[in-house]
């Protein structure tokens, strides 16, 4: 049974017929606007499709995009991190969408390169979003890691994200605690 998805104001209006090719593209290029476009554009699809949980990690490699954050797409779709909270606001329970704290805990956990430090702050500052928008979800008992304050991700995103960003992700998180 196919499940149909309010849009998200967050992400682009994804075109139709959209599927897994519009990234496969990118593949040997480098991943820079244009593919944070695709990412936020293909993201979106999945999601009106009732694929929350692969919307979800689409937004992952948003995240994970080559840009310096003078980008003009930027101003046009910020760093999607309101549209993480939209996601898990808006997903319905009888939809997959797994268990989004222990997902950003162990991949801020374990990050590579490229860009590890600003791609795993990122991801701490995900599962931070995750634990005020949705606290039911439980971490994961048998992934002995240090989960990180919140003044603590504001810190690795002022250091290793873009200018603006910490202010980005502090203005959703204050929006999710209201």
């Amino acid at each position: 049974m196919s499940v149909q998805l309010p849009p998200c104001p967050y992400l682009p209006a994804p075109r139709a017929g959209l599927d897994w090719r519009g990234l496969h593209i990118f593949r040997d290029e480098h991943r820079g606007a244009d593919f944070y476009e695709a990412c936020l554009e293909y993201g979106h699809s999945l999601w009106q499709r009732g694929l929350a949980a692969r919307a979800m990690l689409c937004l992952d490699r948003a995240f994970a995009a080559e840009l310096s954050g003078a980008e003009p797409i930027l101003r046009k779709w910020p760093l999607p991190y309101a549209a993480v909270v939209w996601f898990l606001g808006y997903t319905p329970p009888t939809v997959f969408l797994g268990n989004p704290r222990v997902h950003f805990q162990h991949y801020a956990d374990r990050m590579n390169d490229p860009r590890r430090e600003q791609r795993a702050w990122r991801a701490w500052a995900c599962w931070a979003l995750t634990r005020v928008a949705r606290p039911e979800f439980p971490a994961d008992p048998r992934h002995a890691v240090r989960e990180h304050s919140v003044e603590e991700i504001a810190a690795g995103l002022r250091e290793h994200g873009f200018p603006g960003e910490t202010e980005l992700w502090q203005k959703v998180l204050a929006a999710s605690t209201s």
